[in-house]
Order: C-alpha cells, then sequence, then structure tokens
C-alpha cells in the first residue's frame, strides 16, 4: 500500500479494511512532523514509517490520537517522538492496561474481535502504552508554518474523542468521531452526531478526513451526516 499526498506537506496512509487498520496520517512542519494515530501494532507503525523513508520524509516528533481503540493505540509503545492524548483516552489506555494483566485478556479479544485476531492471531497481550503529553480539553503544536490544534469534541463513537485542525491546510482529521458506538451494540446516538455536526460546520475547512475512510470534501461529509438525522 503506498503512502498518498492529502495537501503540500501532509500524506497519509489509507484505511486497511482486511484487518480494520486506520489511516495514518503525517504532517510536516518546517520544525516538526506530526502523526495522526499510531494505528493497531509494531507491524503497521513499521510500515508506516518504512513508507515514509522510502519518501524521504524523517519519522514523525509527534503522534496525535484521536480515541482509545486499539486500532488507533496499541501503536503507541512502538512510535518515534511522543505521544499525545487527551486526559479521557489515557484514563482508557490506564485502565486497559491493568485489565491487559489478568490472565486470558487476549484469548478472549481474539474471541469478540475477529479484526484483533487477525492482528495478533497468538501470544500474548500487546503492550499498552500511555501517552507522553496530556491535554485536557485543547492543545496547539506549532510545527513550524504549520499550526496542529488539538480538541476534544461530542461524539456518537467514543466519549473521549478528539480531532486535529490544521487551519493552514483547511484539514480536519476526524478519526472515528461520526461513527456509532462500537461497544455499545453498535447505537448511534443522535444527539451526540447533531452536536458534532455542529462542531464539523463551524470549523473552516474544505477537507474532512476520517479513519476508515477516503477524505472527504466538507460539504459532501456533512451532507451524509444531515441524512443521517433526518
Amino acid at each position: 500500500m503506498e503512502l498518498k499526498q492529502l495537501a503540500p506537506g501532509v500524506w497519509y496512509r489509507p484505511y486497511e479494511p482486511e484487518r480494520d487498520r486506520p489511516m495514518l496520517c503525517y504532517i510536516r512542519g518546517g520544525r516538526y512532523a506530526l502523526a495522526v494515530d499510531a494505528g493497531y501494532s509494531r507491524a503497521q507503525v513499521q510500515d508506516f514509517y518504512r513508507l515514509l523513508g522510502a519518501a524521504g520524509l524523517p519519522p514523525p516528533d509527534f503522534t496525535a490520537i484521536t480515541h482509545w481503540h486499539f486500532d488507533h493505540t496499541l501503536g503507541m509503545a512502538h512510535i518515534h517522538g511522543a505521544s499525545v492524548a487527551s486526559q479521557a483516552t489515557n484514563a482508557h489506555l490506564r485502565d486497559w492496561q491493568a485489565r491487559a494483566r489478568q490472565p486470558g485478556c487476549a484469548e478472549d479479544l481474539r474471541r469478540t474481535d475477529r479484526f484483533f485476531a487477525a492482528e495478533y492471531p497468538a501470544g500474548p497481550m500487546p503492550q499498552i502504552a500511555q501517552a507522553d503529553i496530556l491535554f485536557r480539553d485543547r492543545l496547539t503544536l506549532a510545527l513550524g508554518g504549520v499550526t496542529a490544534e488539538l480538541f476534544r469534541v461530542v461524539s456518537p463513537h467514543t466519549e473521549d474523542s478528539a480531532c486535529v485542525y490544521l487551519p493552514e491546510k483547511r484539514l480536519l482529521f476526524l478519526g472515528d468521531s461520526v461513527c456509532e458506538d462500537v461497544y455499545n451494540g453498535g447505537i448511534l446516538d443522535r444527539r451526540r452526531l447533531a452536536a458534532l455536526v455542529e462542531t464539523i460546520r463551524g470549523i473552516d475547512c474544505d477537507c474532512c478526513v476520517l479513519s476508515h475512510e477516503p477524505p472527504l470534501p466538507k460539504r459532501q461529509l456533512l451532507a451524509e451526516l444531515e441524512a443521517e438525522l433526518d
């Protein structure tokens, strides 16, 4: 799978549906580079970094985490540089560190999650890392000519969802925030989705980037989400 360029200084590795590996994104500033999400495993991180190296790009200095789900966080122990996450996301990771020490944790996940089983077909529970840099509601990273604004949002997917906004690039990275709650029977909380739609509408961007879909124009994403609310 190749690295795709989304905008000047912005690249991504597309979503891999076979293992539900999310899109990993990379932003190159004049001083620092930022990745969005850490992926499912050491293997996904290494694949991503190989593509970056082949394109002449250095590994990221920071990796922003959009929410705690394992397909976005089990690569955190293997990233280059520092991970950045909300306090709410880090609390989930801390709780899972304790749960992962219980016998049979990996086996239970393999029985209930076919994508986890595909990524980790055998062996003990993979290492769960906590974030290096925490923020409560909002954090701004000055990458050098590019600003990355990280902020919590109300979302139907998880209560810890966060987005990354690049105002100079007019790009908004939404993670899985527009999706249903996969850990609660696939329920889509329409009130929380409506609140997120208003947040997206108020952000001055041209393109919205979802972790398990191709990038979409903002107007197209809003039209699709509003249709779900009708």
